[in-house]
């Protein structure tokens, strides 16, 4: 049966090609026939998946994304006409924090309903395939918001995207493409911040951004309840879902972003559904809020999100703003094999930092633990290790080995690099009184410090440790030299890529093994309009 399916599957997509260009119809639909890379088949899992969940190959299929979860959702139709979840594909990279895009420049990945026509298909894209998201739409154009080239793509980078791997790409455009080919005009695209459940809601309660986001998950809802693609409507600079013209009206509504909402009624099917689930949302909610369930963190200063499927495959990788797991979860995903090849170049999102910032003083910075929400990993970045030094030197700790290094005593290599806990140990002679050491007591022990032939005993040194004034903060480990930068080698991508279902990255060793480069490499490489 599944041999069937790909022969037929096989047979349409040359006969639509040739018809296409016989027809002469726009070169939109040309481009998506006749490009090798955009013209790649389905994969057969994925027709299987479809023979198995009642669905043909060309019905017609609807996106969801989610920035928290780092999640992009492909549904489509089945034979009795409502939507059901193919696959689910995690997101390699997104940008932003989460909320909706502004302004042009603001990195952040666009948020609400959009529609996906075949012009907003991009088969000679620069991230190897690409479909534009179609923001700003009529609801972000009345708010003012502006914003271009926002798209759905591959090579796994992103300054305001959602990027894929380029196997995850070439195989969510097949299925867009095959999408179009059966007759569907546009699909729409539904990005979320996070899936709209009560206990997501309760941990963003606080968020700016909450009136925005229960206004989106009005639609979220009309889509959970009818398993349908929600008709989207936009007036008074606001989201319209399922609006259909009243029992007397004799035309269909006009809706205008920025002006008043005409007469519309909701199907009362649709509405009381809605009105069920809604219902139940929020008593759950108050639950959970009366409860004490805590408040999300905000991340500031974090730049958007990974799926921790890739995060666990890249050095020193971090799931930045999105749910991932750290230590021992992480070290299983990376033995795991990542759907689709991990490029060189990825920059993940950066570690939260907070955390480290605001530990108590008599801690080592190594040894202070993230709160459950955070994504913090283990392991320092480089960047980490230089904020720790200069965070050691502004809160005191160094104040002495300066003045011992004015005096003549020590170099600068000695005291820019934290020394290890055993040398810090020795840094002032055993008190002999409980009266609180004086500043000259203090010079003296610097001093000492630095001059040689000074050295205690060993008891005597572990006697002074319980004495002696604790460092603000201890480094796990010397610093080490800095590395010289790495000269970047462009190269020539492979024409084609297999579709990560069909056993994509099978070796061993993984892409995401290379070096990461520096954050700024990513504009000065993409300069161009994707």
């Amino acid at each position: 049966m599944i041999s069937r399916s790909l022969a037929r599957a096989f047979l349409a997509s040359v006969a639509l090609a040739a018809s296409l260009v016989l027809a002469g119809c726009d070169t939109d639909q040309v481009s998506l026939a006749t490009n090798a890379k955009a013209n790649q088949p389905v994969p057969p899992k994925l027709l299987a998946a479809m023979v198995e969940k009642d669905m043909d190959l060309q019905s017609p299929i609807l996106v969801r994304l989610f920035k928290q979860e780092a999640e992009l959702e492909v549904w489509k139709q089945t034979r009795n006409g409502q939507f059901a979840l193919l696959k689910t594909y995690p997101i390699c990279r997104w940008s932003g924090d989460l909320g909706p895009k502004v302004r042009e420049g603001d990195r952040q990945a666009p948020e609400g309903f959009y529609s996906i026509n075949p012009g907003q298909m991009n088969p000679q894209s620069a991230y190897y395939l690409s479909f534009n998201t179609g923001y700003p739409n009529a609801f972000d154009k009345a708010l003012g918001r502006t914003g271009s080239q926002l798209m759905v793509h591959g090579d796994c980078s992103s300054r305001g995207c959602y990027a894929m791997t380029d196997e995850q790409i070439a195989e969510i455009y097949s299925l867009g493409r095959e999408s179009f080919f059966g007759g569907q005009k546009a699909f729409q695209l539904q990005a979320y911040p996070f899936k709209m459940t009560p206990v997501n809601m309760a941990k963003h309660r606080n968020n700016p951004n909450m009136a925005f986001w229960k206004m989106i998950k009005e639609g979220y809802d009309h889509f959970e309840v009818t398993r349908q693609e929600p008709k989207v409507d936009f007036c008074e600079k606001k989201y319209v879902f399922d609006a259909a013209k009243p029992a007397d009206a004799k035309r269909d509504p006009v809706f205008d972003a920025s002006a008043k909402c005409p007469a519309y009624v909701i199907p009362e099917d649709i509405a009381s559904a809605v009105r069920e689930k809604q219902a139940k949302d929020e008593t759950e909610y108050a639950k959970l809020v009366a409860k004490g369930t805590p408040v999300a963190r905000m991340n500031t200063g974090i730049d958007g999100g990974m799926n921790k499927v890739f995060a666990a495959k890249i050095p020193e990788g971090s799931t930045g703003l999105s749910e991932g797991a750290e230590g021992t979860t992480l070290q299983m995903l990376a033995m795991a094999k990542a759907p689709g090849t991990i490029p060189g170049h990825v920059n993940p999102p950066k570690p939260n930092l907070d955390a480290a910032a605001t530990a108590p003083r008599e801690e080592p910075v190594t040894a202070v633990s993230a709160p459950a929400t955070s994504t913090r990993v283990a392991a320092a970045a480089p960047a980490e290790k230089s904020q720790e030094k200069s965070q050691d030197k502004s809160q005191g700790g160094g104040f002495f080995s300066n003045l011992g290094r004015k005096m003549g005593f020590g170099t600068a290599d000695t005291t820019a690099t934290t020394p290890p806990p055993q040398a810090t140990a020795s840094a002032a002679p055993a008190q002999t009184s409980t009266t609180p050491p004086t500043a000259a007591s203090r010079l003296k022990a610097a001093v000492t410090r630095f001059v040689p032939g000074h050295d205690k005993p060993k008891d005597t040194v572990k006697d002074a440790a319980k004495d002696a004034p604790k460092p603000a903060a201890v480094a796990a480990k010397p610093a080490e030299p800095a590395k010289p930068a790495e000269t970047k080698v462009a190269a020539t991508r492979p024409a084609l890529k297999p579709s990560g279902s069909d056993g994509a990255g099978d070796s061993g060793q993984m892409a995401g093994a290379a070096p990461v480069v520096s954050s700024n490499s990513f504009d000065s490489r993409f300069g161009a309009v994707k």
